[in-house]
């Protein structure tokens, strides 16, 4: 999901830097933009209409899906401008399941759609397995770990349960912890998260490394964790999750 914060980029390098040949004991991943992406704005757009009973043409589709994405999508680019009517459920969107809805579909239904319940439709899809897409190396990568005896965790700022989607997936066997801000009441960057992760899975912070793909992963150094950045990627193409392997396994 959207972070919650973001510290101060790393300096050049620092994700690498900061991974000593220490053994790595422990990897944490981020949810969303690291192990999965959010389904294809227009494809997002068409499965809620077709919910709602509507049938839209690709091309209002996609006009639609602009504008929804400009408003801001869970998953997706933060809104241009949040409402000040959404101000206080904003603020609390990673920490209250209420506020994450109620923060999003109201952002939703700033935009006339001119169909009944398509702003709930578009939360929905945000739930079930159907509206979010794996990145390709997600299972191997996880796999790997599981097979070198390294325990794994998923911390995630977000506000509804993400296991139902790695059940779906065939991936909650290779998961050992979920350290979600909804359910620990921190976010990241906060170091409490990534130490609250660490603590579930009985691993030292510095033996452990955080992987993301925001500025607010790698507030994780402050816990002690190596961190690993990655490069954003769109749903289905390759996002460089490959390196985990190369900094977390031993040559």
């Amino acid at each position: 999901m959207p972070d919650h914060a973001e510290p101060p980029h790393p300096s050049s390098g620092a994700d690498r830097a900061s991974t000593s040949r220490r053994p790595v004991e422990a990897v944490l991943f981020d949810f969303h933009g690291t192990l999965a992406q959010v389904e294809e704005p227009r494809e997002w757009v068409l499965a809620a209409a077709a919910a709602c009973g509507v049938e839209l043409d690709r091309v209002r589709a996609t006009a639609l899906a602009d504008r929804l994405l400009t408003a801001g999508r869970a998953g997706g680019p933060l809104p241009a401008r949040v409402p000040p009517r959404l101000a206080e459920l904003w603020a609390d969107r990673d920490l209250y399941p209420h506020a994450h809805r109620g923060a999003y579909i109201g952002l939703a239904e700033t935009v006339d759609a001119g169909i009944d319940g398509f702003a709930d439709a578009l939360y929905e899809r945000l739930l079930v397995p159907e509206g979010w897409v794996p990145y390709p190396d997600t299972e191997a990568i996880l796999k790997a770990l599981r097979q070198a005896g390294v325990k794994v965790a998923v911390v995630s700022n977000i506000a509804f349960d993400i296991r139902p989607l790695f059940a779906a997936w065939g991936l909650d066997d290779l998961v050992d912890a979920y350290t979600l801000s909804y359910e620990v009441g921190r976010c990241k960057p906060d170091p409490g998260i990534f130490l609250r992760a660490c603590g579930m899975l009985g691993v030292d912070p510095e033996r452990s490394l955080m992987v993301g793909d925001t500025p607010a992963d790698a507030g994780a150094v402050a816990a002690g964790c190596a961190v690993l950045v990655l490069p954003a990627a769109d749903a289905g193409r390759a996002n460089g999750l490959g390196a985990v392997l190369d900094l977390a396994l031993p040559s």
